[in-house]
């Protein structure tokens, strides 16, 4: 990972987004090299963002190469959608054309959020039972395609 995301600016005209850490990566445990975001308004956290730098099955089908929470208070206000969108440069300087983003189909506020963020739908895919989200109690998952 050798962009210097400390000199870059990820905000909009509210949300700035705060690099807390990067990880090198898990390849037994289908972990890609990752950048971790807080996700502030007024310097203060709303939630948080990661950025998959890796086109392994796992990521594009099952995990995602984003993935996104939003603090239950400020739920609303579509900030994950707007934080994807700070991140797509960043992908784009990584050399990704092509971005995907998955979640589980009942979740309705997650899926709004891919197709604000210009998601398309692509399929809906069943989870293998050996995966840890399977094991967890998730049985599918929703795959968006973001086109850089």
């Amino acid at each position: 990972m050798s962009i210097e995301l400390e000199t870059l600016q990820l905000t909009d005209a509210e949300l700035e987004l705060i690099l807390i850490s990067s990880e090198p990566g898990d390849p037994a445990r289908n972990r890609v090299p990752a950048y971790n975001f807080e996700m502030r308004v007024g310097g203060e956290r709303v939630g948080s963002i990661s950025l998959r730098l890796g086109h392994t099955e796992f990521i594009e089908k099952y995990a995602g190469h984003i993935g996104y929470g939003v603090d239950y208070p400020f739920r609303g206000h579509r900030y994950a959608a707007r934080a994807c969108k700070l991140l797509f440069p960043i992908a784009k300087q990584h050399g990704f054309s092509v971005l995907w983003i998955t979640c589980n189909p009942e979740n309705v506020a997650s899926r709004r959020t891919c197709e604000r963020a210009g998601g398309q739908l692509i399929d809906i895919v069943d989870l293998p039972p050996e995966t840890e989200m399977y094991k967890e109690g998730e049985r599918q998952k929703c795959r968006y395609r973001f086109v850089l």
